[in-house]
């Protein structure tokens, strides 16, 4: 093999009289657009665009059937459920949510050591199989009692699934890259979710074999998830050090190209084995609680639109300030499409934004803003309208402000050991936001929520405090390496936070 490896170009000495329009004229590349400098950049583009394609729609689509499947509930729950199963005795609909994050939480960093050893396909295909049987079941249930029970299964095995997905797609990926590829996949998933209450509407209406149309929800979104975790099986590749093993997806000299610009960008794309000293070692650095807490209070609005959008649009009969917004159950599913949909054209925006200009603290303030904004108006606008508008805001800000805050991490902590760590410990408090959403979004207090809502904006000012402090944190230890004062951070010559 030749001196040069193939998509690495020779690197220009300095001081050697060849300027920028040269340089690049030559092959070289300077990194600025999110790439890695000294890489031929119409290899490299080719190569990450051929992984983008294999990698983004599978995880897009089967989180898309995941987060379809635990929020259903409440396009059930307005099509004739919650009368069934007598869902508004007492806090009955609260606990069947709150019972779906405990498992959720529990066996996320389980879910990712497994990962590892059994490999990506045969431990996401099989779990999601798993929920989506589940699933299915849910539509059979006679009872409050036994929907408890299968939500808490549900919650088993998805917990793996997405802490999963965002560790795989960081160890793919340059810093600068994973913003717009976590969106991507992240924010497919929310726009199939946004049409799959369009589905629900239909689906309701299903009568045959005697079954109610809100059991047809669950059943045939059961039988959905089945056959496309069965597809998901021959689609999903492996970590970089592994994919050009299966299916000649990428060959042996590609991957090691895809490590080595890796290698290059952050220096850890050999996995390290994760011990139970790394594991301590780890969950002592206050950085990745920091990012713990700012993704549930993130997570906490997306679930609480999620479950209770279809419940505000709906409830009341009129326009006085204490009423819903008085539609039809069919129209309430209907309704709670558009703001979902909006919102992931303004995430992607903003997360092309952040990976473009390299910033990842402004975009999250700036969304979280803007769920505060959303916020204050449906809870308090007189007008039904304006209120609806809120909700677009509000959709807008949290679903844009996940992808964000997942690349913000990701960006900011070095080994694949922490990111296992890092994406089970921080998705695992979005399972705490979604438990914080089931309970602060009373029953009592349907349908204008007010107390939810507060709860929700109490949250993102806590985004707003966290993220300060990070920032300033991050911007005197980078000062430090300019200086001289430190010669590394996170244990990388040359690494410097991400602000």
């Amino acid at each position: 093999m030749s001196h040069k490896e193939k998509g690495q170009v020779e690197y220009v000495e300095s001081g050697s009289g060849t300027d920028e329009k040269d340089t690049k004229a030559n092959g070289f590349y300077n990194g600025e657009d999110g790439g890695v400098a000294g890489y031929d950049r119409a290899y490299e583009t080719k190569l990450m665009r051929r992984v983008d394609w294999r990698l983004l729609p599978i995880l897009g689509a089967l989180y898309a059937i995941s987060l379809v499947d635990r929020v259903n509930i409440s396009n059930a729950r307005v099509a004739g459920m919650g009368v069934d199963l007598k869902l508004n005795i007492g806090s009955r609909y609260s606990i069947v949510l709150v019972v779906f994050f405990i498992p959720y939480f529990l066996f996320e960093l389980p879910s990712n050591l497994v990962l590892r050893m059994v490999g990506t396909a045969n431990w996401l295909s099989f779990i999601a199989f798993a929920w989506g049987t589940v699933m299915l079941g849910q539509g059979f249930v006679k009872n409050y009692q036994a929907l408890a029970v299968c939500r808490t299964l549900l919650g088993f095995f998805e917990a793996g699934f997405f802490p999963g997905c965002v560790y795989l797609v960081s160890c793919w990926y340059v810093r600068y890259e994973v913003q717009k590829r976590l969106a991507a996949f992240y924010l497919f998933s929310v726009l199939v979710g946004g049409f799959s209450n369009i589905l629900a509407f239909a689906l309701m209406h299903i009568k045959a074999g005697g079954l109610h149309g809100w059991r047809w929800i669950f059943i045939v979104e059961g039988l959905i998830t089945q056959v496309i975790a069965m597809l998901a099986w021959f689609a999903i590749i492996d970590f970089p050090d592994k994919a050009h093993k299966k299916n000649n997806f990428i060959s042996a000299e590609d991957a090691e190209f895809i490590k080595r610009r890796i290698n290059d960008d952050r220096g850890d794309a050999v996995p390290d084995m994760l011990t139970l000293k790394k594991l301590g070692i780890h969950l002592l650095d206050w950085k990745l609680w920091s990012f713990a807490f700012m993704f549930m209070s993130t997570t906490m609005p997306a679930y609480a639109f999620a479950y209770f959008v279809p419940v505000i649009i709906k409830d009341g009969a009129d326009m006085r300030i204490l009423q819903g917004m008085g539609y039809s159950a069919g129209k309430a599913n209907i309704l709670s499409a558009p703001p979902v949909i909006s919102a992931v054209a303004s995430a992607f925006t903003f997360a092309w934004i952040g990976d473009k200009y390299r910033m990842r603290g402004p975009i999250i303030a700036i969304q979280a803003l803007i769920v505060i904004t959303g916020l204050m108006i449906t809870a308090y606008h007189k007008n039904n309208g304006v209120r609806y508008f809120g909700i677009f805001l509000g959709y807008a800000g949290c679903q844009g402000n996940i992808p964000a805050i997942l690349a913000y991490q990701s960006n900011n902590i070095r080994y694949q050991s922490k990111r296992a760590v890092g994406s089970a410990l921080q998705i695992g408090f979005g399972a705490i936001g979604g438990i914080i959403a089931s309970t602060t979004f009373r029953e009592k207090d349907a349908p204008r929520y007010i107390n939810g809502l507060w709860v929700t904006a109490g949250l993102q000012f806590l985004i707003l405090l966290i993220l300060s402090c990070n920032t300033i944190y991050f911007y005197r230890q980078n000062k430090k390496v300019d200086t001289g004062e430190l010669t590394e951070l996170e244990g990388q010559p040359g690494f410097k936070y991400t602000i």
